[in-house]
């Protein structure tokens, strides 16, 4: 049967083998074939998958929209108390209750099918019924085999799940490229452009998790006037065309754009959409994807559980060699090659984030599935060669984005205040930072090196290569960069040269993709990490394995891609006064100090268009002795991962600049900016 047939069809044939996986799964809960611990396992994940399909039959009929706010929020309560930490600890979706509960042997191989299996409840909203059968289908597959009266091999079971995600590879890579590129998938543009948005039923129409967060905040924002949301959107908007400015490209010439964004925030996204599409674009809108780590993409909700995220983020490692890595590139190739025409008019993506959450630390559970030293191998492997194709069909240098966060009540009784201060600080004026800044560059353009150095507690002892400029009339080694795709005003930024690139780097706290860190230390040996840790757990051997999961994202070292120094003081001001500075996103951090991004530079795959300041200079530190690889191997160029490492202010001694001849200019001293021209940035750090 093709993709069509099975996927997302409605012909009879693949109605009636809906029908049939479903009517045999109803069977199971009054089964006994089964012995038991696995028993009851196959009936409650039966009767998780009856209840999607009773979803499905209300999404068909249209029921779903009319139940009442009680019955949408007892129907969401229902679809995910097995992952809320009131049940986790009992729960098939927890690796340890799971081993616990079914044996060593099948607990997380059963664990993992758990999780999977809730794919089903979005196949179930978007009404996919092809993707409900297709798991359902694998499910009965292993019930089956635990019918007999033995129970059967562990090899047996790897061996259908193994197979269930190589053989549909095909299915789910077409999804997501399509999901991307495509306008004409339109379930999320539908709910922020047709519902009632004052009527919070709607959040519901998604089947993500609604919490507090999710209500609260659409309730703010219906409580905003059309003016403000208005201004929201603009600053938005605004900052994605001068990005494409920026970079010298017609906008014009793109016909789709990706809006990614928190649910509750339809009101902001309505008024995005109606203005890309006064800039000629329509939009795509796509489901975060169900890979557990890393920052939520596309359209999400906050977690119902963090630590259920952590605990099943190497679960690919059930499937993951090299057979499938290849398989999975050939498929997302092919995806690529349908939905080309689509790809090549696409003009990236627009992205609100939202901060607020309790910096989250995880516990390790040892029963949780693992990657081993080749699986991790093999990821880096597929995750470059991923961007490599991504980048073959909407190429780096022809796309730009934008970015902008804003807090979640969940930040706390002051949410309205600092939900209001975000928004004057997301709008300040660019021009006057941009002054401010451009003195910086002057000061540091011919410099060999920048020393940084931290204060206090903070043991920070950095030096900087400057790129060497062979035109300082017509050239700088540093961007001016003002509020456009990063909002956020203001940093300016450089690419490091690695040789020479020296220290260490020292935070006491930081909260880098939702994840805390405590006393992070990393040491640079000619702009390479020769060393990290921090103090998050107990023993040094659970700091190592979390850092070179989530900082390093399994590269054995990186680069220092990136050093910036950031000039919002008046973000700074507003983290101190809240108390929020460890809750602040990167977007926003990074603003507020000296800042050093680990992976990639911030021109990646875009290293060879031109970009000049506001002063006409082009910026020539674009490439490191990493990325400058790519016109021999593009796989040995990017690690396709940034990360930026802000120190605060106040843990900050001095920013100098250090030239050749040995004389020195100082741009920070004792946490304050000490340049002439730059004195204005201090109000803000002296306040309070």
């Amino acid at each position: 049967m093709s993709y069509q047939d099975i996927f997302r069809e409605s012909n009879e044939k693949a109605k009636e083998r809906y029908a049939l996986v479903m009517e045999r799964i109803r069977q199971i809960g009054s089964e006994e074939t089964v012995s038991e611990p696995y028993r009851e396992f196959f009936r409650e994940t039966a009767a998780f998958l009856c209840l999607t399909d009773d979803v499905l039959r209300q999404e068909e009929t249209g029921a779903l929209n009319r139940l009442s706010s009680d019955a949408c929020e007892r129907l969401n309560q229902k679809l995910y108390e097995a992952v809320l930490p009131s049940h986790y600890d009992a729960s098939y979706a927890n690796p340890a209750a799971a081993v616990r509960r079914l044996g060593e042997t099948f607990g997380g191989l059963l664990c993992f099918l758990y999780a999977e299996l809730r794919a089903l409840i979005a196949y179930a909203f978007e009404g996919r019924k092809g993707g409900m059968t297709i798991f359902c289908e694998l499910f009965v597959e292993i019930y089956n085999c635990f019918e007999q009266e033995e129970a059967p091999q562990k090899k047996e079971i790897e061996h259908i799940l193994y197979w269930f995600f190589h053989d549909y590879s095909e299915v789910f890579s077409e999804d997501k490229v399509r999901d991307m590129v495509d306008p004409s998938y339109d379930f999320f543009t539908k709910i922020v452009m047709e519902s009632d948005l004052f009527d919070l039923r709607y959040l519901y129409r998604y089947g993500e998790y609604i919490g507090d967060n999710e209500k609260k905040t659409a309730a703010f924002l219906n409580a905003l006037s059309e003016s403000e949301i208005q201004s929201m959107a603009d600053t938005m908007t605004e900052g994605f065309r001068r990005g494409y400015a920026c970079i010298g490209k017609e906008l014009s010439k793109k016909k789709s754009v990706c809006l990614e964004y928190p649910i509750g925030f339809e009101r902001v996204a309505r008024a995005v959409v109606f203005n890309f599409q006064k800039l000629g674009l329509q939009t795509t809108i796509f489901r975060s994807p169900r890979t557990f780590e890393g920052r939520k993409r596309g359209c999400y909700g906050t977690s119902a559980n963090r630590q259920y995220a952590f605990d099943h983020r190497e679960d690919r490692c059930v499937y993951l060699d090299k057979a499938y890595v290849e398989r999975h590139l050939e498929t997302m190739k092919l995806a690529y090659e349908t939905y080309k025409a689509q790809a090549a008019l696409h003009a990236g993506p627009a992205v609100i984030e939202v901060f607020g959450e309790e910096a989250f630390a995880p516990v390790q559970t040892p029963e949780a599935l693992r990657h081993d030293e080749k699986q991790n191998a093999l990821f880096v492997y597929q995750r470059n060669c991923l961007g490599q194709i991504t980048n073959a069909y909407i190429p780096g240098d022809e796309r730009s984005f934008t970015i902008i966060a804003y807090p979640l009540p969940s930040i706390g009784p002051d949410y309205e205040a600092i939900f209001r201060e975000t928004v004057r600080i997301n709008a300040l004026d660019s021009m006057r930072y941009r002054t401010m800044q451009q003195s910086m560059i002057d000061a540091m353009d011919t410099a060999e090196k920048v020393h940084v150095t931290g204060k206090g507690e903070n043991r920070t002892d950095l030096w900087i290569r400057v790129h060497p400029l062979l035109h300082p009339a017509c050239e700088t080694a540093f961007e001016n960069c003002v509020a456009d795709v990063n909002i956020p005003v203001g940093e300016v930024f450089t690419t490091p040269v690695l040789e020479g690139t020296c220290g260490k780097l020292h935070v006491k706290r930081a909260c880098l993709n939702g994840m805390r860190y405590r006393d992070l230390e990393l040491d640079f040996t000619d702009g390479w990490i020769t060393a990290y840790t921090c103090r998050n757990f107990p023993s040094e051997e659970e700091n190592q394995r979390f850092l070179f999961e989530h900082l390093m994202q399994r590269h054995e070292t990186l680069p220092m891609g990136e050093f910036a120094i950031g000039t919002n003081t008046t973000a700074y001001r507003m983290a101190k006064t809240y108390g929020i500075a460890d809750k602040l996103p990167i977007l926003i951090a990074e603003k507020t100090g000296p800042h050093f991004a680990v992976g990639d530079t911030c021109y990646s795959h875009a290293e060879d268009t031109k970009v000049c300041n506001p002063d006409g200079k082009e910026v020539v530190a674009r490439d490191n002795a990493v990325s400058i690889l790519r016109k021999e191997d593009g796989a040995k160029a990017y690690f396709h991962c940034h990360t930026d490492i802000t120190i605060p202010y106040d843990e900050l001694d001095a920013i100098v600049a250090v030239f050749a001849d040995g004389s020195q200019t100082e741009i920070i001293r004792d946490g304050k900016f000490a340049l002439a021209g730059t004195e204005e940035l201090n109000g803000p750090l002296r306040e309070g």
